[in-house]
């Protein structure tokens, strides 16, 4: 008999095959290195890290650096200070950032290099004395579990160490001010990489913050889809080498806002594919993908006056059913009607670089506009080639050729017979009826507002086994500094 212990780990062990079969993914938002870098270089710029830089009290911190108990530090520090006036960052600029995988999994290792000139003013010359100064920031980014909320991806352990830090004085002066200078370097090697943790730092951890939220609301942002609109939410982030993956779950509501279909849980595992050097991958599964489909058609019904807008068509569709009964042939009138409806919405089907659509249609044809009861009625199994285009950021489907792959004759006031007799001609009337109608709707598109959103002017797309991917198919400039 099991203990309370055995119980307590197969309980243990079900809640966690419960969470890990909620959190399967219908879509994944792969964002590489150079995003990542982008991104978060201009949230440095909108938090002003360069002003930040600029101010850094560099003064202030010689004067409280700690003497230890050290009596020649402390008379050092009096000496170099008699003799400055000022000091003070003149100029400042936050170079290319770097994001690196870190030696532990689920962390990315984030570098980002400060150069600075700083000058300070003595009455030993007239002129500012000026230093270059280099440092590099590093911080981890790493998946933190320990609030009570959902997983998510901070930004810690922010520092600069002294093995980063060049100091180099820019032009030679006399014996007398080289020496101030080089021991003003010697204060400032042990006083700089404190200022950057307690002054730079915090502004690192909050541009990645805003840069992670930023993130979380792009992939909320809905995708129209005729009347229903498709929704992503996070259901969790994940760290590979050097990129961010946030795993996705999905809904389709109606026009009213209400949830007609949730998606948080794929049928089919998702194979996430390699960037291959591409700054971002969007990955969205067969199945919603199906459903994005199926909104944009819903079941339709169409009537034509056939000998109106296409003659010919009618012409040989009254040749044809002549062949089955001459005396309904000549019943019909130039008012004839066609009427197609489409049953239920359409089936997507998915492959390696290949799609196609397959529907249930009614197709109905009245000797006149009068006629209360059709000639005939047949149910067709149509399938077409589905075939995805970018335009910019819209997604655009198009349906190419149609094919009556099976017709069954559902009922007849002309007599019985074989509908395949029809095949050629019916084809042709739902190829120039029903095709044209169905790919005006899909031609709107649908606007995927990442790839605007992430920089880029167009996506292109491309067909897996498992779903739809998206990458970007514009040129990128990522930005090498942060400009004052």
């Amino acid at each position: 008999m099991a203990g309370p212990w055995t119980f307590t780990l197969l309980c243990g062990l079900l809640a966690t095959t419960l969470i890990q079969a909620t959190l399967s993914p219908t879509a994944v938002l792969i964002l590489g290195p150079k995003v990542i870098k982008e991104k978060l270089t201009q949230e440095l710029k909108d938090h002003n890290a360069t002003s930040i830089l600029q101010r850094l009290p560099l003064l202030g911190a010689i004067r409280e650096q700690p003497a230890g108990g050290i009596p020649v530090l402390g008379s050092l520090v009096n000496t170099v200070l008699k003799y400055i006036i000022w000091l003070k960052v003149t100029t400042a600029n936050i170079l290319q950032l770097q994001v690196k995988p870190s030696a532990n999994d689920q962390e990315m290792l984030v570098k980002i290099p400060l150069d600075m000139v700083a000058g300070f003013n003595t009455p030993l010359v007239k002129t500012i004395v000026e230093f270059h100064m280099e440092t590099e920031a590093q911080a981890i980014v790493r998946m933190d579990t320990s609030a009570s909320g959902p997983t998510r991806l901070v930004l810690s352990d922010c520092a600069t160490s002294h093995e980063s830090l060049r100091i180099q004085l820019l032009h030679k002066f006399s014996f007398l001010v080289n020496a101030l200078a080089k021991e003003l370097t010697n204060l400032l090697v042990p006083a700089l990489p404190n200022l950057v943790k307690n002054q730079l730092c915090p502004v690192i951890e909050a541009s990645f913050n805003d840069m992670y939220a930023d993130l979380l609301q792009l992939v909320k942002v809905p995708i129209s889809l005729s009347t229903d609109h498709l929704e992503f939410d996070l259901l969790s982030p994940a760290i590979k080498g050097d990129t961010i993956q946030l795993y996705l779950g999905a809904k389709l509501l109606d026009s009213q806002g209400k949830v007609t279909k949730w998606f948080n849980n794929s049928a089919a595992s998702l194979a996430v594919p390699s960037l291959d050097n591409a700054p971002f991958s969007f990955i969205v599964s067969q199945d919603v993908v199906k459903a994005a489909v199926a909104a944009m058609l819903p079941p339709e019904e169409f009537i034509v006056l056939l000998d109106s807008v296409f003659p010919e068509i009618a012409r040989r569709l009254k040749s044809s059913i002549g062949l089955i009964n001459e005396k309904a042939a000549d019943n019909l009138g130039s008012t004839q009607i066609v009427k197609i409806l489409t049953q239920d919405t359409p089936e997507f089907f998915m492959d390696q670089g290949h799609a196609r659509v397959a529907q249930l249609i009614v197709l109905e044809v009245f000797a006149s506009s009068e006629a209360l009861r059709p000639l005939f009625t047949l149910g067709i199994e149509a399938s077409s080639e589905a075939q995805f285009y970018t335009k910019g950021d819209e997604l655009i489907l198009n349906l190419n050729n149609i094919s009556s792959d099976r017709i069954q004759l559902m009922n007849s006031g002309i007599g019985w017979f074989q509908p395949d007799v029809l095949k050629n001609i019916i084809t042709e009337i739902i190829l120039s009826v029903l095709l044209p109608n169905q790919n005006g709707k899909l031609r709107s598109g649908v606007t995927v507002s990442v790839v605007k959103a992430l920089g880029f002017e167009a996506a292109e797309s491309s067909l897996t086994k498992d779903g739809l991917v998206l990458t970007p198919a514009s040129l990128w400039k990522p930005s090498s500094t942060v400009s004052l």
